[in-house]
């Protein structure tokens, strides 16, 4: 792709340069996922992040012209995203979740979980909002989900945990960028195992949950992410058995467990057929993301052990 007079010239609004980048997004394949699902929404989240415009721009002002300057870093970050694959999110270094901005590197994975909208509702009606005073969100990475908690639940502790350093060090970020540092406490800690004893009213997580076969066939977006959030082992659920295992060893009395698993339901509901997994309906999309209250989990729990054994 050329910056060319030609270019510059034909192209002058941000209108023009909206449309033509998703005509490129389409000609090139390019995949979405990562916060935007198609090529126009895409492009006008890329062209508005680089002349410095809120996403929520009025139409009106999408009749402007662009500046000689604007019109090339427009071209260039167009260029980027196609050429290197690189999820938009690490272009402009933000995500938006719950309607929140959050800071992202390559260092995690770009917020876009379903699990936002459940956030939204508060976990409702599974919990009584009043009575949430301890949430533990497993596998935090950005710290969006802990966060996004923080703001849904202001009477609450949440406490986020993630093995990676490097994904600590971007939660730690967005914390206090959110001036969260009050209500969220980061802990590196494999799962459980390094966490102080407590019980949670709202146990929640987005483990890593691909198998080892998906993981090989995702496009090359999913592959500039940082493959420890991804890969759950051959089946996928490695991470996930274990969760189900200790987890009712943190519960509270009237706690719930809400773990995302993704491309793996169908993988996870054959091995324990008999266990009520309710997965849960999200009106903007998405699935694969169970709900088991805290007497569910200690019933089952045999079961779980059985299986990690």
């Amino acid at each position: 792709m050329k910056i060319t007079p030609e270019l510059l010239t034909n192209l002058s609004t941000i209108r023009d340069y909206i449309r033509w980048a998703a005509s490129q997004f389409t000609e090139a394949q390019v995949c979405f996922g990562h916060g935007t699902s198609c090529a126009l929404d895409e492009a006008a989240a890329l062209v508005l992040h680089t002349i410095h415009q809120p996403y929520n721009l009025s139409e009106f002002y999408l009749e402007s012209v662009l500046t000689p300057t604007e019109r090339v870093a427009i071209v260039d970050i167009i260029h980027r995203r196609i050429k290197k694959r690189i999820p938009a999110a690490y272009l402009t270094h933000e995500a938006i979740f719950t309607g929140l901005s959050f800071y992202v590197d390559e260092r995690v994975l770009v917020p876009r979980s379903p699990i936002a909208e459940l956030i939204e509702q508060r976990f409702a009606p599974w919990v009584e909002e009043d009575n949430v005073v301890r949430i533990l969100d497993l596998c935090t990475g950005s710290a969006c989900i802990a966060i996004a908690c923080g703001y849904a639940f202001r009477n609450a502790l949440v406490d986020a945990v993630d093995l990676s350093e490097d994904a600590l060090a971007v939660a730690e970020i967005n914390v206090a960028k959110h001036l969260m540092e009050d209500s969220v406490t980061l802990y590196q800690s494999d799962l459980f195992q390094q966490l102080p004893a407590a019980r949670y009213d709202i146990i929640v997580s987005n483990p890593p949950y691909v198998s080892t076969l998906e993981w090989t066939n995702l496009p090359d977006e999913f592959h500039a992410e940082p493959a420890m959030g991804f890969k759950g082992g051959e089946s996928g659920l490695d991470l996930v058995l274990r969760i189900l295992v200790d987890a009712a060893d943190y519960l509270a009395e009237q706690g719930i467990l809400v773990v995302e698993v993704g491309s793996s339901a169908e993988t996870l509901q054959s091995i324990f057929p008999d266990v009520p997994f309710y997965w849960l309906d999200f009106d903007r999309g998405g699935d694969g993301v169970f709900l088991l209250t805290a007497e569910q989990v200690q019933h089952y729990s045999p079961l779980f052990t059985a299986a990690l054994d």
